[in-house]
Protein backbone atom coordinates (compact mmCIF):
# COMPACT_ATOMS: atom_id res chain seq x y z
CA UNK A 1 0.00 0.00 0.00
CA UNK A 2 1.14 3.23 -0.65
CA UNK A 3 0.30 6.89 -0.03
CA UNK A 4 -0.12 10.12 -3.01
CA UNK A 5 -0.86 13.05 -2.62
CA UNK A 6 -2.76 14.08 -6.08
CA UNK A 7 -4.04 17.23 -7.16
CA UNK A 8 -7.22 17.81 -9.59
CA UNK A 9 -7.89 17.66 -12.16
CA UNK A 10 -6.70 13.72 -12.83
CA UNK A 11 -5.47 12.14 -15.74
CA UNK A 12 -5.40 8.58 -16.86
CA UNK A 13 -1.52 8.06 -15.52
CA UNK A 14 -2.60 9.48 -12.22
CA UNK A 15 -5.53 6.67 -11.88
CA UNK A 16 -3.71 3.98 -13.25
CA UNK A 17 -1.01 4.32 -10.34
CA UNK A 18 -3.55 3.55 -7.72
CA UNK A 19 -4.26 0.06 -6.30
CA UNK A 20 -7.27 -0.52 -4.15
CA UNK A 21 -5.58 -0.27 -0.51
CA UNK A 22 -3.89 2.61 -1.49
CA UNK A 23 -4.41 5.99 0.56
CA UNK A 24 -4.77 9.74 -1.10
CA UNK A 25 -5.05 13.55 -0.41
CA UNK A 26 -6.40 15.62 -2.21
CA UNK A 27 -5.88 19.27 -3.87
CA UNK A 28 -7.64 21.30 -6.49
CA UNK A 29 -11.25 21.16 -6.80
CA UNK A 30 -13.97 18.38 -5.96
CA UNK A 31 -17.51 19.00 -7.02
CA UNK A 32 -20.65 17.98 -4.98
CA UNK A 33 -22.92 16.08 -6.09
CA UNK A 34 -26.12 14.11 -4.89
CA UNK A 35 -29.22 12.19 -5.68
CA UNK A 36 -31.31 15.00 -6.86
CA UNK A 37 -28.62 16.77 -9.27
CA UNK A 38 -27.91 12.97 -10.93
CA UNK A 39 -31.82 12.48 -11.59
CA UNK A 40 -31.99 15.70 -12.89
CA UNK A 41 -29.38 15.31 -15.21
CA UNK A 42 -29.55 11.47 -16.47
CA UNK A 43 -33.20 10.95 -15.39
CA UNK A 44 -34.75 14.21 -16.77
CA UNK A 45 -32.03 14.65 -19.32
CA UNK A 46 -31.35 18.45 -18.14
CA UNK A 47 -28.32 18.97 -20.01
CA UNK A 48 -25.37 20.80 -17.79
CA UNK A 49 -24.65 24.26 -17.72
CA UNK A 50 -22.21 24.74 -20.38
CA UNK A 51 -19.70 26.78 -18.50
CA UNK A 52 -19.31 23.20 -16.30
CA UNK A 53 -19.24 20.54 -18.37
CA UNK A 54 -15.81 20.92 -19.22
CA UNK A 55 -14.52 21.86 -15.80
CA UNK A 56 -15.46 17.80 -15.39
CA UNK A 57 -12.80 16.70 -17.11
CA UNK A 58 -10.75 15.05 -14.99
CA UNK A 59 -12.49 16.02 -12.42
CA UNK A 60 -13.33 14.49 -8.47
CA UNK A 61 -17.17 13.90 -7.68
CA UNK A 62 -18.20 14.46 -3.97
CA UNK A 63 -21.29 12.36 -2.70
CA UNK A 64 -22.59 15.09 -0.31
CA UNK A 65 -25.64 17.89 0.08
CA UNK A 66 -23.67 20.40 2.60
CA UNK A 67 -24.91 22.47 5.09
CA UNK A 68 -24.15 26.17 3.87
CA UNK A 69 -24.96 29.94 4.32
CA UNK A 70 -25.68 32.42 2.05
CA UNK A 71 -24.07 35.43 2.39
CA UNK A 72 -24.86 38.83 1.28
CA UNK A 73 -22.89 38.79 -1.88
CA UNK A 74 -24.82 36.00 -2.97
CA UNK A 75 -21.32 33.49 -2.48
CA UNK A 76 -21.92 30.65 0.05
CA UNK A 77 -20.01 30.18 3.31
CA UNK A 78 -19.67 26.25 4.67
CA UNK A 79 -20.84 25.37 7.74
CA UNK A 80 -20.55 21.42 7.53
CA UNK A 81 -19.94 19.65 4.50
CA UNK A 82 -20.00 15.59 4.62
CA UNK A 83 -20.40 12.69 2.42
CA UNK A 84 -23.55 10.60 1.83
CA UNK A 85 -23.70 6.33 1.19
CA UNK A 86 -23.02 6.05 -2.14
CA UNK A 87 -24.56 2.97 -3.66
CA UNK A 88 -28.05 4.30 -4.33
CA UNK A 89 -26.48 6.90 -6.97
CA UNK A 90 -24.05 3.77 -8.54
CA UNK A 91 -26.07 3.86 -11.62
CA UNK A 92 -24.87 7.36 -12.50
CA UNK A 93 -21.37 6.58 -12.26
CA UNK A 94 -20.98 5.22 -16.21
CA UNK A 95 -22.62 8.55 -17.22
CA UNK A 96 -20.46 10.55 -15.31
CA UNK A 97 -17.18 8.77 -15.93
CA UNK A 98 -18.06 7.88 -20.00
CA UNK A 99 -20.11 11.04 -21.15
CA UNK A 100 -17.97 13.79 -18.79
CA UNK A 101 -14.62 12.41 -18.06
CA UNK A 102 -15.14 12.54 -13.95
CA UNK A 103 -12.00 10.52 -12.50
CA UNK A 104 -13.15 9.57 -8.97
CA UNK A 105 -15.95 9.49 -6.94
CA UNK A 106 -15.43 9.83 -3.10
CA UNK A 107 -18.36 8.83 -0.85
CA UNK A 108 -18.85 5.80 1.69
CA UNK A 109 -19.94 2.40 1.67
CA UNK A 110 -19.01 1.53 -1.81
CA UNK A 111 -20.21 1.34 -5.74
CA UNK A 112 -22.38 -1.65 -6.73
CA UNK A 113 -21.33 -3.55 -9.82
CA UNK A 114 -22.41 -1.54 -12.87
CA UNK A 115 -20.05 1.28 -10.78
CA UNK A 116 -17.17 -0.53 -10.11
CA UNK A 117 -17.28 -1.57 -13.82
CA UNK A 118 -17.38 2.12 -14.66
CA UNK A 119 -13.92 2.75 -13.10
CA UNK A 120 -12.61 -0.41 -15.42
CA UNK A 121 -14.12 0.62 -18.16
CA UNK A 122 -13.27 4.75 -18.04
CA UNK A 123 -10.37 4.76 -15.84
CA UNK A 124 -11.85 5.46 -12.84
CA UNK A 125 -11.14 5.14 -8.48
CA UNK A 126 -13.64 5.22 -6.02
CA UNK A 127 -12.30 6.67 -2.63
CA UNK A 128 -13.94 5.90 0.69
CA UNK A 129 -14.14 9.04 2.98
CA UNK A 130 -14.86 7.54 7.11
CA UNK A 131 -18.00 7.99 8.06
CA UNK A 132 -18.43 10.80 10.91
CA UNK A 133 -15.44 12.91 9.50
CA UNK A 134 -17.56 15.89 8.06
CA UNK A 135 -15.99 18.07 10.65
CA UNK A 136 -12.78 17.21 9.27
CA UNK A 137 -13.40 17.56 5.82
CA UNK A 138 -15.17 21.09 6.31
CA UNK A 139 -11.27 22.32 7.49
CA UNK A 140 -10.35 20.99 4.22
CA UNK A 141 -12.46 22.71 1.97
CA UNK A 142 -10.81 25.82 1.69
CA UNK A 143 -13.43 27.68 0.02
CA UNK A 144 -17.15 27.42 -2.10
CA UNK A 145 -15.76 28.74 -5.30
CA UNK A 146 -19.69 28.05 -7.67
CA UNK A 147 -22.87 26.46 -7.43
CA UNK A 148 -25.06 25.64 -10.60
CA UNK A 149 -28.79 24.45 -10.07
CA UNK A 150 -29.57 26.79 -6.85
CA UNK A 151 -33.35 25.46 -7.20
CA UNK A 152 -31.96 21.80 -6.04
CA UNK A 153 -30.81 23.25 -2.42
CA UNK A 154 -29.03 21.45 -0.95
CA UNK A 155 -28.64 19.02 -3.46
CA UNK A 156 -27.00 21.74 -6.11
CA UNK A 157 -23.90 20.94 -7.46
CA UNK A 158 -21.06 22.57 -6.07
CA UNK A 159 -17.43 23.41 -6.61
CA UNK A 160 -15.11 23.11 -3.66
CA UNK A 161 -11.62 24.12 -3.37
CA UNK A 162 -9.49 21.51 -1.26
CA UNK A 163 -6.69 21.42 0.32
CA UNK A 164 -4.96 18.20 1.63
CA UNK A 165 -8.36 16.77 1.75
CA UNK A 166 -8.54 13.25 3.40
CA UNK A 167 -6.94 10.74 4.05
CA UNK A 168 -9.06 9.08 1.49
CA UNK A 169 -9.01 5.23 1.28
CA UNK A 170 -8.79 3.84 -2.47
CA UNK A 171 -11.17 1.29 -2.26
CA UNK A 172 -12.22 0.43 -6.04
CA UNK A 173 -9.30 1.18 -8.76
CA UNK A 174 -9.39 0.98 -12.35
CA UNK A 175 -8.05 -2.38 -12.28
CA UNK A 176 -11.10 -4.26 -11.23
CA UNK A 177 -9.76 -4.33 -7.83
CA UNK A 178 -12.18 -4.31 -4.66
CA UNK A 179 -12.49 -3.59 -1.43
CA UNK A 180 -15.57 -4.15 -0.63
CA UNK A 181 -15.86 -7.89 -2.31
CA UNK A 182 -12.47 -8.30 -0.68
CA UNK A 183 -13.86 -7.96 2.51
CA UNK A 184 -17.38 -9.08 2.13
CA UNK A 185 -15.35 -12.53 1.05
CA UNK A 186 -12.95 -12.66 3.70
CA UNK A 187 -15.89 -12.51 6.37
CA UNK A 188 -18.00 -15.08 4.48
CA UNK A 189 -15.61 -17.37 4.77
CA UNK A 190 -14.65 -16.42 8.40
CA UNK A 191 -18.16 -16.72 9.44
CA UNK A 192 -18.09 -20.47 7.53
CA UNK A 193 -15.10 -21.64 8.87
CA UNK A 194 -17.06 -20.87 12.89
CA UNK A 195 -20.09 -22.33 11.65
CA UNK A 196 -18.29 -25.39 10.92
CA UNK A 197 -16.83 -25.35 14.66
CA UNK A 198 -20.82 -25.09 16.34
Amino acid sequence: MAHYHLKAPLTDDDIKQLYAGDTVTLDGHIYGIRDANLIRLFDKQVELPEDLIPQLKGSIGLHTAPGVRKLSDGKYEKVSIGTTTSYRMDRFTPGLMGTYGMKVIVGKGGLLEEGSQACVEFTGCYFTILGGSAALETTQVEEIEDVWWEDLMPEAIWKFRVKDFGPLIVSIDCHGNNKYKEIKSEAKEKLNELLKQL
